[in-house]
């Protein structure tokens, strides 16, 4: 079944399986210290597939969702019936996800090359259902960098789903596994140093009003404005230039209204922004790797129904005091990389533009 495995999506290595063979093979000649170290290593392998078999092998750049399941696997394979032939325990606990029976039917149906790309896709779509499975609670958020969309899905109902701007193949969006913990309105942006002094800092040289016409604030590392018409901008370049530029808040600001915050270490997060024109293309891969949201307010208002106040937010103007609001519970946050879509029963390949699948 594990060598065989490739029509479940599942690419299993054939030294998983050799190492198998060699073990049984050689059982009988083993004394019962080696006995007991081979079934030892034949239990693992095959507790391996089963992880595998139902939340797939997906490695996301950040994962604070997936926690240890091992107990669960452990007593499935305890529990699973003597009689039961392997092949009706793997259809027992095989993921039955719409979306991932669907995949399945299509990688038996329409994919006779195993290693072409098209057979890479659909398994990592495959392993991204079977994890989603796993892990999706009550509420959650799935981003597709390559579809640059984002669902919201409340008791597996999809809710809201919206357009997104996602990272520039020279600045990609990483694949996340977290959760949003609040929210922030009127935030202020705290531009990264690379793109101040690669991008801000040529504006400025170039005309000394950049700033003021685009709510900047030059700051100290210490967050301590200071006033910009004394520096001597000709004088900075990308290595020496000592500040910072923080936008004010605001419908200008580059943030927009609101900022989805979630635990990682790219600095990454969802947000509103005022460059509407966006998501009118169907190229949308134009930012330094962070989120931007088509509908940030509906989503807002779905996640804190009683704190949002949309009003409020649309007639706040320019420096409008920024707050942060703590979600009740934590929100699971998935940014995935999935090159297929489903829709019904329609399978829809999407291109690879960070070029990742090989």
């Amino acid at each position: 079944m594990m060598e065989s495995a490739n029509h479940l999506g599942i690419v299993t290595s054939k030294l998983q399986s050799d190492q198998i063979r060699v073990a049984l093979l050689s059982n009988n000649t083993l004394d019962n210290i080696y006995k007991e170290q081979r079934d030892r290593q034949i239990t693992g392998l095959v507790l391996n597939f089963i992880k595998e078999l139902q939340e797939g092998n997906i490695k996301f750049d950040y994962d604070e969702v997936r926690v240890s399941r091992d107990s669960v696997y452990i007593n499935q394979l305890r529990n699973s019936n003597n009689t039961e032939l392997v092949l009706q325990t793997v259809l027992r606990l095989e993921c039955r996800d719409h979306d991932f029976m669907v995949l399945k039917k299509f990688l038996k149906d329409s994919i006779s090359e195993k290693d072409s790309l098209k057979y890479k896709k659909i398994v990592l779509a495959m392993n991204y259902r079977r994890y989603l499975a796993v892990y999706h609670t009550r509420e959650y958020i799935i981003v597709n960098i390559l579809a640059a969309e984002a669902s919201y899905y409340r008791n597996d109902f999809l809710k809201i789903k919206m357009r997104t701007v996602v990272g520039k193949k020279e600045h990609p969006t990483p694949t996340i596994a977290s959760y949003i913990t609040n929210i922030v309105t009127f935030p202020h942006w705290n531009v990264p140093h690379s793109i101040a002094v690669k991008e801000l800092l040529p504006k400025v040289q170039k005309n000394e009003n950049y700033l003021e016409q685009n709510n900047y604030d030059v700051v100290t590392a210490k967050g301590k404005v200071i006033d910009d018409s004394e520096l001597k901008w000709k004088n900075y370049n990308e290595n020496n230039f000592p500040y910072f530029f923080r936008q004010a808040t605001g419908p200008r600001n580059s943030l927009g209204l609101l900022k989805f915050n979630m635990q990682n270490p790219f600095s990454i997060f969802l947000h509103s922004t005022s460059w509407k024109a966006a998501f009118t293309k169907d190229y949308r891969f134009l930012s330094h790797g962070c989120i931007r949201l088509e509908k940030p307010l509906e989503l807002a208002k779905a996640l804190l129904p009683d704190k949002i106040d949309i009003r409020a937010l649309k007639s706040g103007k320019k420096n409008t005091e920024s707050k942060t609001i703590i979600l009740g519970q934590k929100i699971p946050l998935f940014i995935i990389y999935m090159p297929v879509t489903v829709s019904g029963n329609k399978v829809t390949f999407l291109p690879d533009v960070y070029g990742l699948i090989k």
